[in-house]
């Protein structure tokens, strides 16, 4: 999952991924025969070679931790034969120089034993990425990473998530400990569950975590390199579970981000949701409540120049415009995962569902796009289709990635325990995607890293 999205935004589906059904160039060149069967690219292969990390000089852009003002991709949950350890994180670097885009030879692969700060003189066993923000105000985005420190179940246990600091060589150095003031801890949970965002408008990056019960952990930004926030208050009342999700998103344009928090899922995987309202002291105001769902996002789908929001269900999808208006629109999409993204560039967000494919009976899944446009959301003549039986498929982010201003589709497909696939699709006015990935690339590759 990548960082930022904290409670599974982008759901695992099954099978792998072919492109059909595209109208039009879209400038990587028409689909030939069997484009669907493509090799993924050895990042230690010749075509992409091990390359130094390009430096920066710091950047406002997202995920971006050498500072050069290219987003960087982050891959958690790295295939590699051996169930017992955490292979890490890999780091995918942006392109610059007239590199545009993600450059898969500008690797790097953080992990425990190499970056990882010791609880009680010892690595933590697991390294996953949460949350990216740049927290110390720097100019290069920071790392949150969950991990498992020693705990002997009596009383409160220690803070799981640790934060590596950007750098213009990148994620490098080791991790330090997130320091969570004990007025701003309640009950015996782990605090946990990291979301970042400018929750009480100052131009800092905050974060929110998971406290305990309907209470939420708020810690105020700018952070020190030591892992202290710059302040922190009692926990905050939330509804429901407070199982923080999602991105912080500002929904009602007041210039506070807000967060969503969910309950805990019932025997189907729905759980009911809420916007906790950020505000000049933080999150502290419960606002738009939402049905029970699997998974929702938030994008300008059309009609209104508000927040809307799209939440999957067991039953279909749920379109609600201008957040918290009442229910729009549905789409008999069952099972589905959500997300959104600009891909063609024009300022509406496009919404991209994951999941089983209608009339399949369980077999077939399918990634489905539906454009954005002013009167409703239209469904798009480019559909990405799964034929079964070839692996599990996930959205892993939709973002742009090479400077177009139009977001790109990242992908990835599962093929085993040691094999998988990342397919980067680059956004296009037209067909929103093009007919064949720019970048592929397995990220097995990374365990010819050791960590730098």
């Amino acid at each position: 999952m990548r960082p930022g999205r904290s409670a599974g935004v982008a759901a695992v589906v099954s099978c792998a991924l072919l492109l059909a059904g595209c109208g039009g160039g879209d400038g990587d060149g028409d689909a030939k025969p069997g484009a669907d069967k493509h090799r993924p690219v050895s990042m230690a292969g010749k075509s992409a070679a091990q390359q130094p990390i390009p430096p920066g000089k710091g950047s406002k852009v997202d995920d971006d931790f050498n500072g050069d003002g290219a987003r960087d991709l982050v891959l958690d949950d790295l295939v590699h034969p051996d169930h017992g350890d955490d292979a890490g994180i890999g780091i995918v670097y942006g392109g610059t120089r007239g590199k545009r885009g993600l450059t898969p030879g500008a690797r790097q692969l953080v992990s425990a034993h190499t970056n990882g700060a010791r609880t009680k003189g010892r690595l933590p066993a697991a390294f996953d990425a949460e949350a990216s923000c740049d927290l110390d105000e720097d100019g290069f985005s920071d790392l949150v990473v969950s991990t498992d420190p020693p705990y002997d179940g009596q009383g409160q246990p220690p803070v799981p998530l640790q934060i590596l600091f950007g750098s213009p060589k990148g994620l490098t150095g080791k991790a330090v400990k997130l320091d969570v003031p004990a007025q701003a801890r309640f009950g015996n949970d782990w605090p946990d569950q990291p979301v970042c965002g400018d929750f009480d408008g100052d131009g800092a990056n905050d974060l929110v975590l998971h406290a305990s019960g309907a209470r939420l952990t708020y810690l105020r930004g700018p952070f020190k390199r030591s892992g202290a926030p710059r302040a922190a208050g009692k926990p905050v009342t939330a509804p429901g579970n407070s199982l923080v999700t999602g991105e912080a998103t500002d929904v009602d344009g007041d210039g506070y981000d807000d967060v969503l928090v969910r309950k805990a899922a019932d025997a189907k995987g729905a759980a009911r949701s809420a916007l906790v309202m950020g505000g000049p002291q933080g999150p502290d105001e419960t606002g738009v409540l939402f049905p029970a769902g699997k998974d929702i996002t938030f994008g300008r789908f059309g009609e209104g120049k508000g927040t809307d929001a799209a939440i999957a269900s067991p039953k279909g999808v749920a379109l609600r415009y201008d957040v918290p208006g009442t229910l729009r629109g549905s789409m008999e999409a069952k099972d589905m995962a959500v997300d959104t993204g600009d891909l063609d560039g024009d300022g509406l967000s496009e919404l991209v569902l994951s999941g089983a494919a209608s009339g399949s009976g369980g077999g077939a899944w399918d990634v489905r796009v539906f454009r954005g446009r002013t009167s409703d959301l239209a469904p798009n003549a480019t559909a990405l289709i799964e034929p079964p039986g070839k692996g599990t498929t996930e959205v892993l982010q939709v973002a742009d990635f090479d400077g177009d201003k139009r977001a790109d589709l990242v992908v990835r497909t599962h093929r085993g325990d040691s094999q998988d696939v990342v397919d980067v699709y680059p956004g296009r006015p037209g067909d929103l995607v093009a007919r064949e990935p720019r970048i592929t690339f397995s990220t097995a590759d990374f365990l010819t890293l050791s960590g730098e």
